[in-house]
């Protein structure tokens, strides 16, 4: 996701400032420096990561999955700090909107007990975390949808899958589906990169929704 991003950074007008490795991690100090930093690390490094950047004045976009659990306080890290971060558990734009897609669905199926829920997601055989972010954020969309029935939820880790999600709604007789699939994993680096030129100069903690406006 690193090399994406810098490979595709010029088409959104921004120039890679420098790129911070393993073992640049431990040396803050000696960080170049930049207007936005993007994070495609690993869960356990980005509270680490992202402090370090704040303390910097250093705009963020976390691309990085599966740290979730760390959120809240980051927030209340950055909530006095004058810089703005875009955290998201998938950027590319077609999700974003299925995730809108989503929530006026469940909206609708809230009130008719007939229907339950399923979500399945399928990624590469490398991914560490299940289920995904993305999958997360299908659930939550529904429970703010106040669809407050059980969802079951089934992951598949195999091969070389960038990433497929599916939400269904299904009854006696019938079922609905709705699929986002993606074939190429340059979606979440240009959605990254979006979102790094959108939050420039920006203060405050974002989402994607944001960025579009949603």
């Amino acid at each position: 996701m690193g090399r994406l991003v810098e490979t595709l950074a010029p088409d959104y007008g921004a120039n890679v400032a420098g790129v911070i490795g393993r073992d640049d991690a431990s040396r803050p100090d000696s960080w170049p420096r930049a207007d936005v930093a993007v994070d495609f690390s690993t869960a356990d490094a980005v509270p680490i990561n992202a402090r370090r950047l704040i303390d910097r004045g250093v705009n963020l976009v976390i691309g990085t999955t599966g740290w979730q659990a760390h959120e809240s306080s980051l927030r209340d890290y950055a909530a006095s700090r004058p810089v703005g971060i875009v955290a998201a558990p998938n950027f590319a734009l077609g999700v974003n909107l299925f995730l809108a897609l989503a929530a006026r669905a469940a909206e609708l199926f809230a009130a008719r007990p007939e229907f339950g829920s399923w979500v399945h997601e399928a990624h590469h055989a490398a991914k560490r975390d299940a289920p995904s972010g993305t999958a997360l954020a299908l659930l939550e969309t529904l429970k703010s949808a106040r669809f407050e029935r059980a969802v079951d939820v089934a992951c598949t880790r195999a091969g070389s899958i960038p990433g497929t999600h599916t939400l269904g709604f299904d009854a006696a007789a019938e079922t609905i589906t709705v699929t986002h699939s993606t074939r190429d994993r340059s979606v979440f680096a240009r959605g990254a990169l979006e979102a790094a030129r959108w939050v420039h100069g920006r203060r405050g903690w974002f989402t994607m929704k944001d960025v579009l406006g949603l």
